[in-house]
């Protein structure tokens, strides 16, 4: 949940979409925003509806996409729904997708609107998320260029030839060059030719609002308005349906970022992300990593490659044994851009949360170390005691390296010489245990040693180490307040409080090791005490070895019902009739006992 809210922090003031998931790395909700640090932080807080919060109870990370434009978060959030069907968005059932504009590959073409692509000829220009949008340009295209109208041609001239939106070829003879030059012309318009019609438009609505013809200045105006509305360029998808995918990269510090758009059927599916240090001219660590990119199962080659400049096409041709293309304009080009700002944001992104996390762990131990006026203590050595009234009493040490757990070298001890409940005594014999044997092993020895406990545990450690052992290392003791919650840092002799800030990464950093070996010294107390419950009842019964033992205790649950059982609900478990008598007749004595 900390790295959660620390990438939350670095996220950009940019449009994309953002894909959640929960703590399997399974995709439960895509969304787009405007701003993506506005919209994902907005699920972190204030309060939400049922649904949305059960979605964010299960979010364990997230990744983004940054794009363009909302249009193109848009679009790609369509592509990332489809692919990953999260449980939490409401799926496309019926598969529904946005509008094209066609020209079709007829004698006589007509325009129209279509939710499907298929390769028969025609010409497609789209997708147009705005439906309504889409509709009214097609109307002004129809107005500007008289193409057929009718599916079949009818017998005599129709309305639309008599408002100049047909040149009725169905009565008067339209050549192919009026047909195709029409058609290049609305080619032209729809492939961003539009900026020539909408100044044209310009200078219609000027001339009309100086002639104070004001109604049709206002419909001049929402024609150009509409232009603007649906001919926005959207990167996030391509007309020609190539599966490619794009490639591009970021360098800075020692530390690359690949970014791969997979683009298939001409939409922008799903992206790679790699971050790795590299050490040798950027391009030719790019180019290694794009040789073994296609080796792996889970990348399969496409019909395209695109790479970015200086990247050279005829050695990753060479690499990847397919069409590399390295395009210097347009879509493909944009979409090569974009990869390469999502690379340098995860890079940007990587190099904060390094930050964040030294000075959590590394920069917090060199400042508990100026605190209390030792050396940095980047091995740290924690011990923490357990028992219930004298009973199974335990004890635990972790480590901490570098201000990090190093579980590893975690120790669980069984007190031994100590008999009811004597923490100092159970102190003082688990540290002895721990350093006498390091001694002898000569390991390595830790910078700073935690007792989890007031001034009586720290000055039993403090007599072992000095008195004892005579080693040198600081030790300093980790008091708790009624809430059970460290409170104080204490050190010397006689102990001392040491000063430390309670909003400082230093004073969390004893926080996190304070909770962790209590956490590790109750689970170890919990497991013996479990092994002893279970143990006292069947471990002194003939015939009943650890096998036996587990399955009675697994079928009943406890000692308790196996008391209340009978000879032939035992043997139906296996038991042997005269082991199934033992245990029966030994457990009803222990109940007359009272045991």
């Amino acid at each position: 949940m900390e790295t959660l809210k620390e990438k939350l922090a670095l996220l950009p003031d940019q449009p994309g979409c953002y894909l959640m998931k929960n703590k399997a790395g399974t995709v439960i909700y895509v969304g787009k925003a405007k701003v993506l640090k506005n919209r994902v932080r907005s699920y972190f807080s204030g309060s939400h509806d049922a649904k949305t919060q059960r979605m964010v109870n299960e979010v364990r990370d997230f990744e983004y996409i940054m794009t363009s434009s909302n249009l193109e978060a848009l679009l790609l959030e369509m592509n990332l729904i489809k692919k990953h069907e999260p449980r939490y968005n409401v799926l496309l059932k019926d598969d529904k997708s946005y509008p094209y504009l066609k020209i079709t590959n007829e004698t006589h073409p007509r325009l129209l609107t279509t939710r499907k692509i298929k390769k028969d000829g025609a010409k497609y220009f789209g997708p147009f998320p705005n439906a309504s949008a889409a509709a009214e340009t097609k109307k002004l295209l129809d107005r500007l260029y008289p193409l057929r109208k009718c599916r079949t041609m009818p017998d005599r001239v129709c309305l639309y030839y008599h408002i100049g939106q047909c040149l009725a070829p169905c009565e008067f003879h339209v050549s192919n060059e009026t047909n195709k030059k029409m058609v290049q012309e609305i080619t032209s318009f729809l492939n961003n030719g539009h900026q020539k019609v909408k100044a044209e438009l310009q200078e219609k609505m000027n001339e009309a609002s100086a002639e104070l013809n004001f109604e049709r200045a206002k419909e001049l105006r929402d024609q150009i308005q509409h232009i603007e509305a649906v001919m926005e360029k959207q990167t996030m998808m391509m007309n020609d349906q190539i599966d490619r995918d794009i490639f591009s990269y970021a360098y800075d510090k020692g530390w690359m970022c690949v970014q791969v758009f997979f683009v298939r059927g001409g939409k922008l599916i799903e992206r790679d992300v790699s971050i790795f240090p590299f050490h040798q001219e950027p391009e030719e660590d790019f180019l290694t990593f794009l040789g073994q990119f296609y080796l792996q199962k889970e990348h399969i080659k496409p019909k395209e490659v695109c790479v970015p400049p200086p990247v050279s096409t005829e050695f990753a041709k060479e690499l990847v044994q397919t069409t590399v293309v390295q395009p210097k304009r347009g879509r493909k080009k944009e979409l090569i851009d974009l990869a390469e700002k999502n690379a340098a944001q995860a890079l940007k992104e990587k190099f904060a949360l390094i930050e964040r996390d030294e000075e959590r762990t590394v920069k917090a131990v060199e400042a508990l170390g100026e605190a209390m006026e030792i050396d940095p203590p980047y091995r740290i050595e924690a011990f923490d005691n357990s028992n219930i009234q004298g009973v199974d009493p335990v004890s635990a040490m972790v480590t901490f390296v570098d201000g990090k757990p190093e579980k590893k070298q975690y120790r669980k001890y069984k007190v031994k010489s100590v008999d009811g409940p004597d923490d100092y005594a159970s102190m003082k014999e688990v540290v002895r245990r721990r350093y006498v044997r390091l001694l002898k092993e000569e390991a390595e020895l830790p910078d700073l040693i935690l007792i989890d406990g007031g001034k009586g545990q720290l000055t039993a450690a403090q007599s072992v180490l000095t008195d004892e052992l005579n080693l040198p290392i600081p030790v300093a003791g980790l008091a708790k307040d009624e809430k059970h919650r460290t409170s104080n840092l204490l050190m010397g002799e006689p102990p001392q409080e040491v000063a430390l800030p309670r909003d400082s990464h230093a004073f969390h950093l004893l926080q996190r090791i304070q909770d962790e070996v209590h956490r590790f010294a109750i689970s170890f107390h919990r497991q013996k005490r479990a092994e002893h419950l279970s143990a006292s009842a069947l471990d002194d019964i003939p015939g009943v070895g650890e096998k036996r033992k587990r399955a009675l205790l697994k079928h009943f649950g406890s000692i308790e019902k196996i008391k209340q059982a009978d000879t032939s609900e035992l043997e139906r478990l296996a038991l042997p009739k005269n082991v199934a008598e033992t245990v029966v007749d030994y457990l009803s004595q222990s109940n007359r006992h009272g045991e």
